[in-house]
């Protein structure tokens, strides 16, 4: 089994990257949430790796921290969650919402990634809330549901979802009210 690969990073798309390591070079699957997070190109790049056989052939799945590898690999152990899936639910939130909407039972966070519809959302979160622990929890699902109205604002004002989503992220972790994070995001916000 790979545990990690350590090399320079070639290239990046949205959905992979490719890794130089010792004249190899390695095509990983990244979820899309990695993209920002990501060094520039020829730059050092450290990625944990899920390896997966296939009767098609091997693919790599790759991430950014080891916590993510880890929920990664709970999602692919739930009936009907394959990588891509699993991938694609990686992509929607931060490890740290994603982890708090399955321990306190929210399954809509996961129902906005593609391929995953209600009953597969509530089948994670049945199947994973016991074995995940969110570590402050409780606020990291209030300031989820403060960026929900403050995402639904920002799109009725005419604002791409993506802008809307990717603004998400440059908010004030210290507001605490809807208004207050909306006001901060359209101060941020790029068309």
């Amino acid at each position: 089994m790979i545990y990690s690969l350590s090399g320079k990073l070639k290239k990046k798309t949205g959905r992979f990257i490719v890794i130089g390591l010792g004249g190899i070079n390695f095509k990983v699957a990244v979820p899309a949430s990695s993209e920002a997070r990501l060094p520039k190109i020829g730059e050092g790049v450290v990625v944990y790796i899920f390896l997966h056989v296939r009767e098609g052939g091997i693919d790599l799945y790759g991430f950014l921290e080891e916590e993510e590898r880890s929920f990664f690999e709970l999602l692919v152990s739930v009936s009907g969650i394959g990588p891509k899936s699993a991938m694609s639910v990686l992509g929607v939130a931060p490890i740290d919402q994603l982890v708090a909407a399955v321990s306190s039972g929210q399954a809509e966070l996961l129902q906005k990634s593609s391929g995953v519809g209600r009953k597969t959302a509530d089948r994670i979160v049945l199947e994973l809330k016991d074995k995940v622990s969110s570590d402050g929890g409780v606020k990291t699902v209030e300031i989820m549901q403060l960026d929900n109205d403050v995402y639904e604002a920002l799109v009725n004002l005419g604002y791409s979802r993506r802008a809307a989503k990717d603004v998400l992220s440059e908010i004030d972790e210290s507001l605490s009210a809807t208004s207050e994070r909306l006001r901060d995001a359209l101060k941020k916000i790029k068309n």
